[in-house]
């Protein structure tokens, strides 16, 4: 005899298994659809049971055309789910029921449960794309005295886009100087995100650039963690010379952590037709004897800067000896590098998968490359004509991780440096070119 839950009609319990079989999921679709209450009741029940093959995947689409009744229903599964997997399940739900209880969802951000006070931030966040105003009842979530609760409205509000923030940057700017207190850092964090800079008031500015001095003065150096790391050494501690042989203007002090977040941001945005992630650089103190400036604009590897980074690593090479450019992806992207010496390149070679970077070689292979060739088993001089394809495919992986060795073999790497490291000065972030044509990216970061 087939056992049945509790409370499980026949034909929708049917219906919502068939919901859950890829060959009976349309017919099934379209009745459950038709079922009100009764139907939402009963999915919320198999999404929420662990034995059951129905995933929110299936069960949202039906949900949504149901309507305000999925809703109550499926606020209860969130709270009764008897596992943190169930309670995903009814949580991916709840999220996606649509425009069409946006009311209800802002009604729940009052619940006093913090989970479905979350999850109830996420579903408006999704209904963003809907309406303009959508996001508006999130502004006292900043306050809220669950931290995750807060933390997934600011997130939300944040990625409201260009907009929402004709509407939220007033009420965000209101928040700032007149309070809810609770509500205040939350609005100064949304604000720098969609406004940038410009969207702050004198006073909060101000406020920030003394943050900044505070909390530089005992800090350690910190290493780069950037997905993708470009970045020019200079063996000086010459800050001041360097910035001006790199035509960088308007320096402003930063800590290790706001100039780090900076360039990881900076970097997911630079391309050839995006060139705000180049627009500014973090130029550290000296560390060791050492300068670096890192940011997407020191590429010696992209079309967009090569050129221009071989120019300008000649030049700091003329001033200071020696100068390098390098560009190493963390996620197993490749790695490039450039060795100006005295006025002359010496050396750049790129490895990033691009058909054409060996357009881009100069120079001979650089000692650590010999070195780590005879490792593998290669010709330390190598020639294209007498390499088999084996070889070639060899010195191709290996040279992807290379950049990382290659910088510490001239003496110092962004990438390594640490607590420990000798530091001299402070760091600053500077504009580039770009930066000066184009403005920067709005952002909010770490200080």
């Amino acid at each position: 005899m087939k056992v049945r839950p509790p409370g499980d009609p026949e034909p929708l319990g049917d219906l919502v298994r068939d919901l859950a079989r890829p060959e009976r999921r349309g017919p099934a679709s379209e009745e459950l659809s038709r079922g009100g209450a009764a139907a939402a009741q009963t999915l919320v029940r198999a999404l929420t049971d662990p034995s059951s093959p129905l995933t929110w995947r299936e069960a949202a689409p039906v949900l949504r055309r149901i309507g305000e009744p999925a809703f109550d229903r499926l606020v209860r599964g969130l709270l009764d789910a008897p596992t943190e997997k169930a309670r995903d399940e009814a949580g991916h739900a709840f999220v996606r029921l649509g425009i069409g209880v946006a009311d209800r969802y802002a009604g729940a951000l009052s619940h006093p449960s913090p989970l479905v006070r979350r999850q109830s931030v996420r579903g408006i966040g999704l209904c963003a794309g809907e309406g303009r105003t959508a996001l508006l009842p999130l502004l006292p979530l900043l306050g809220d005295t669950d931290r995750e609760v807060a933390r997934q409205a600011r997130d939300t509000l944040m990625a409201g886009g260009t907009e929402a923030a004709e509407i939220l940057v007033p009420l965000l700017r209101r928040i700032r100087r007149d309070g809810p207190g609770r509500q205040r850092a939350g609005a100064l964090s949304v604000l720098a995100r969609l406004g940038g800079e410009s969207a702050l008031s004198e006073r909060d500015v101000a406020a920030v650039e003394r943050l900044v001095r505070v909390k530089a003065l005992d800090e350690r150096p910190t290493a780069s963690w950037a997905c993708w790391n470009h970045w020019i050494a200079v063996p000086s501690g010459d800050q001041a010379g360097i910035i001006g042989t790199l035509g960088l203007v308007a320096p402003r002090p930063v800590t290790f952590a706001l100039g780090n977040d900076i360039v990881d941001a900076d970097g997911h945005e630079a391309g050839p037709d995006d060139p705000s992630g180049f627009a500014r650089v973090f130029v550290t103190p000296e560390l060791d004897g050492w300068t670096f400036v890192l940011g997407a604009w020191c590429d010696p590897c992209g079309a967009e800067r090569a050129e221009d980074v071989l120019r300008l690593c000649t030049l700091l090479s003329t001033r200071y000896g020696s100068a390098q450019a390098y560009y190493y992806g963390a996620q197993h992207d490749g790695s490039g590098w450039l060795a100006a010496e005295r006025g002359t390149v010496i050396r750049r070679y790129c490895e990033t998968g691009d058909g054409e970077d060996h357009l881009l070689t100069l120079g001979d292979p650089l000692p650590f490359e010999r070195a780590r060739r005879a490792e593998l088993g290669l010709r330390p001089e190598w020639d294209p004509a007498l390499e088999s394809d084996d070889d070639a495919d060899e010195w191709k992986w290996a040279a992807f991780d290379l950049a990382p060795g290659i910088a510490e073999s001239f003496g110092a790497s962004p990438l390594t440096i640490g607590p420990e490291t000798v530091m001299r000065g402070g760091g600053v972030v500077a504009l580039t070119p770009y930066g000066v044509a184009h403005g920067v990216p709005a952002g909010a970061h770490p200080v």
